[in-house]
């Protein structure tokens, strides 16, 4: 599902990561995806909603892989995931704030 103002290239990868999260689900691996779902969808959040939350972080690990030229790093994705509806950006953002104090 495409947003007016959505490229068709983000689209695209926006859907394939949905698509990678549904899997995940699908698959109860890891269990902190199926375990994160249940927690967002006990908060209030829709199903749909989650699993967009979720796609963002595992776009996030994904882009730290590649930034960094290095392996997935799943335990990271992992606390990641549960550290929603909290992003990842605003976790690091915080985590920075505080080692400059």
């Amino acid at each position: 599902m495409r947003t007016p103002d959505e490229e068709p290239d983000e689209a695209f990868a926006r859907e394939r990561l949905v698509e990678a999260i549904e899997n995940q689900l699908a698959a109860d691996q890891p269990q902190a995806a199926q375990a994160t779902l249940n927690k967002l969808t006990l908060v209030g959040y829709a199903r749909e909603e989650s699993i967009e939350l979720m796609a963002s972080v595992l776009a996030h690990s994904v882009g730290v892989m590649l930034d960094r030229d290095a392996p997935f790093d799943m335990p990271a994705y992992e606390q990641a995931l549960r550290n929603l509806p909290e992003l990842p950006e605003t976790t690091l953002q915080v985590k920075e704030q505080e080692q400059e104090k």
